[in-house]
This record gives C-alpha cells, sequence and structure tokens, in this order.
C-alpha cells in the first residue's frame, strides 16, 4: 500500500469515492433516503479540494487504484475517512489513521463517525462522547462525536 499526501488532481476521484462508498458500504446502517441525503453525488469540488489542501489528507493506493483517503486538521478534527468499496478490511483505514493522527502535535483527537464507522473508531480508543443527530437535505441522521487523547496511545 501506498500512502502519500493529497494532490488536487485527486478531488474527483476522491468526491467519486466518497460517494460509491457511502452508497455501498454505509446503506447497511442508513435509510436509502439517508444516504441519498448524506451524499448526493453533487459535491463543490473547488470547496473540497480547498479543505484537502488546508488540512493534512492522505491518500492511499492499492493495485494502482485510490483506495482510500482521510484528514485531519491541525487542532485534531478528523474530518473525513473514507476506503473504497473495494478495499475494505484490508488495513486502508488503519494506514490512513495512523497516518492522521501521527501528523498532528494535539492532547486530543476529535472525529464525527458514522453508524458504520463508529466500531472502526472504537477498537483504536476512541470514546463516544454523545449520539447526535445531524440534518442533511431535510434528512436526519445519527452518527457519533468520539474522542482519543494522547494518554490512549495515539502519539
Amino acid at each position: 500500500m501506498l500512502l502519500r499526501k493529497y494532490k488536487p488532481d485527486d478531488c474527483g476521484a476522491l468526491a467519486n469515492l466518497f460517494y460509491d462508498t457511502v452508497h455501498c458500504i454505509n446503506c447497511k446502517d442508513y435509510t436509502e433516503e439517508q444516504i441519498n441525503a448524506w451524499a448526493t453525488g453533487t459535491i463543490d469540488l473547488a470547496q473540497w479540494n480547498a479543505s484537502f489542501l488546508e488540512h493534512y489528507t492522505i491518500v492511499a493506493e492499492l493495485d494502482g487504484e485510490i483506495a482510500g483517503f482521510g484528514d485531519i486538521t491541525a487542532d485534531g478534527y478528523l474530518d473525513r475517512l473514507y476506503v473504497h468499496k473495494n478495499y475494505q478490511r484490508r488495513g486502508v483505514a488503519k494506514a490512513i489513521c495512523d497516518g492522521l493522527e501521527k501528523a498532528v502535535s494535539v492532547d486530543k483527537i476529535t472525529t464525527h463517525a458514522s453508524i458504520t464507522a463508529r466500531g472502526f473508531f472504537e477498537k483504536r480508543g476512541y470514546r463516544v462522547i454523545k449520539e447526535q443527530q445531524v440534518e442533511r437535505q431535510k434528512v436526519i441522521l445519527v452518527n457519533y462525536v468520539m474522542e482519543r487523547h494522547s494518554g490512549d496511545g495515539f502519539l
């Protein structure tokens, strides 16, 4: 597996990966209406590119294909972590997360984890701070505010 920093040329592929992952993987935990509200298929690529460049963003490649990506802010907010539907359970998310966590010098990392991702983060030592309901396209989705502290071993 190759882990590398994000390049602006990646943006369209990452948007497609996001859409496919939500629609093919997260559909086991969310309704079709929720999935369609979460990943509409229309992303402002300029806005996504700007946020990827502002954050520390890692892209994982396997077999010459983008297998996943993730990004984190300098203050420790792990914003996005998505793995291609064909590369699930192959260590991609773990490798990306390891890189993101090591890239920041903070006492805690926070993320908003989907129902689908909650177990992954719990295995990494993240704790649920609260369950929340977020609105996307007038549809309510459940996710979890989770934290991992430096004493939990990510540094």
